[in-house]
């Protein structure tokens, strides 16, 4: 039975729900905080560091945040043995591993880093392995602000009330990715659907489910496409709701009603997993491995744009391969493969404002965010870098927390959320 601290918590923390942060890249899909957050500059191990959480296992997902909850997900394997299993695919270099896993989903209160309730959605034994830089949980949660969508790909996908109630389940069977480096399936929330990208080296496919049963509306095809690890992005042109969905093959824009595609666009790399995001009336689909290519393409295109004039503008260097880019204003943020290497783009024209810009920061998985005029870059050896938004990029301060982090930050009011592999920092100004 709920706690009264928990319902108070709930229902009167106080806190302005514009200023969730309700999926992977934020309320607009785009990497940008709502206009009430502002964080710290500056931090370390020990300077304002308000709390931090240990998590259960390990895990790359991006948490979200709800009222007074911050939602995490991750994976814990277990000591509890189980038979081996062989790699499904012949091209595997990954082996699945000879333990049962947890996969956990955690709701930390924000104020204080305490756990509020902690539910065990599964335990299983995943049919792959993961690339030594992956993990089991790297899929985000979603949230309407009335329930909680956490998926797991192939252990499942798990919709859970505010207070932790199970509401229902659904398993779309097993992914089987390139190499079994692993997977990453962020649904996306699209009015009462709930909409899963699921890329897989045969048979990829988009599914759209009933938010409140699990129940499914509509499956199409993908055909061409192979692993991606990409999430889609919700938007509208006119009265239609529609998902863009990147892709090796071709990116998408899917008709959310019934799943019929409305154009679609090539020229992207292998591995396309940077989100689409939107400036305007036009979208901007990115890819960087193994080749560089960005397409601005106008949400009311039509069929193959692919190579013809309806495409706005390309740009053909320095694009991301895991990090999703930012937007802020006219400027488009992103860094080069996944080094720290930074070029801003003018999403007018896809012209470069600043480019091959090193930020120090190394390796990076993570996405920017951009908060209270500023934008905020994190490494994957905890070292973080604070520039101005603004044309100068003007480095504000570096910031170190020794630690594991491919999960991108998350900023709502003044709080700053930094998740590693196995922890959750919340940076406050002291």
């Amino acid at each position: 039975m709920i706690s009264l601290l928990l319902l108070v918590n709930i229902l009167t923390c106080g806190l302005d729900d514009a200023a969730d942060w309700s999926q992977w890249r934020g309320a607009n899909g785009n990497g940008t905080a709502a206009s009430t957050a502002n964080p710290a500059v500056s931090w370390s191990a020990t300077e304002n560091i308000a709390w931090v959480a240990d998590l259960p296992g390990k895990g790359s997902a991006t948490p979200i945040v709800i009222g007074n909850q911050v939602i995490v997900l991750s994976a814990e394997a277990t000591d509890k043995p189980a038979e081996k299993i062989a790699a499904k695919r012949a091209d595997s270099k990954t082996e699945p591993p000879n333990v049962y896993y947890r996969f956990w989903v955690t709701s930390i209160d924000r104020t204080n880093g305490k756990t509020l309730w902690q539910k065990l959605a599964t335990e299983q034994v995943p049919q792959e392995g993961t690339h030594p830089t992956h993990t089991y949980a790297a899929g985000s949660p979603v949230s309407d602000g009335q329930t909680i969508y956490a998926s797991f790909g192939s252990r499942g996908i798990f919709a859970y009330s505010l207070s932790g109630d199970l509401v229902w389940q659904k398993n779309l069977g097993e992914m089987n990715t390139r190499f079994g480096w692993g997977e990453a399936v962020t649904p996306a929330l699209a009015g009462d659907l709930l909409i899963v990208n699921w890329d897989q080296e045969e048979n990829s496919f988009i599914v759209a489910l009933d938010k409140k049963t699990g129940e499914e509306r509509w499956r199409k095809d993908r055909p061409g496409e192979a692993t991606s690890w990409n999430t889609p992005l919700i938007t509208t042109v006119g009265d239609r709701t529609v998902a863009v969905v990147n892709g090796s093959g071709k990116a998408r824009a899917y008709d959310c009603s019934n799943g019929n595609v409305l154009w679609e666009c090539g020229g992207q790399t292998i591995n396309a997993i940077p989100s689409a995001v939107r400036f305007e009336d036009m979208v901007v689909l990115m890819s960087g491995y193994k080749g560089a290519a960005a397409y601005a393409i106008p949400l009311a295109a039509t069929g193959d744009v692919s190579g013809t004039k309806q495409i706005r503008w390309s740009h053909q260097e320095g694009t991301p391969y895991v990090p999703s880019p930012a937007v802020s204003g006219h400027r488009l943020y992103f860094t080069g493969g996944n080094s720290d290497i930074l070029t801003v783009l003018d999403l007018k024209n896809g012209k470069p404002i600043a480019q091959k810009q090193r930020l120090g920061i190394g390796n990076t998985y993570a996405s920017p965010l951009v908060a209270g005029g500023r934008v905020y870059f994190v490494g994957r050896e905890g070292t973080m870098v604070v520039i101005k938004d603004d044309d100068s990029c003007e480095v504000l301060s570096k910031n170190t927390i020794a630690d594991t982090f491919d999960a991108s930050p998350v900023a709502c009011d003044n709080q700053l959320f930094l998740r590693s592999w196995s922890k959750l920092y919340c940076v406050q100004q002291q």
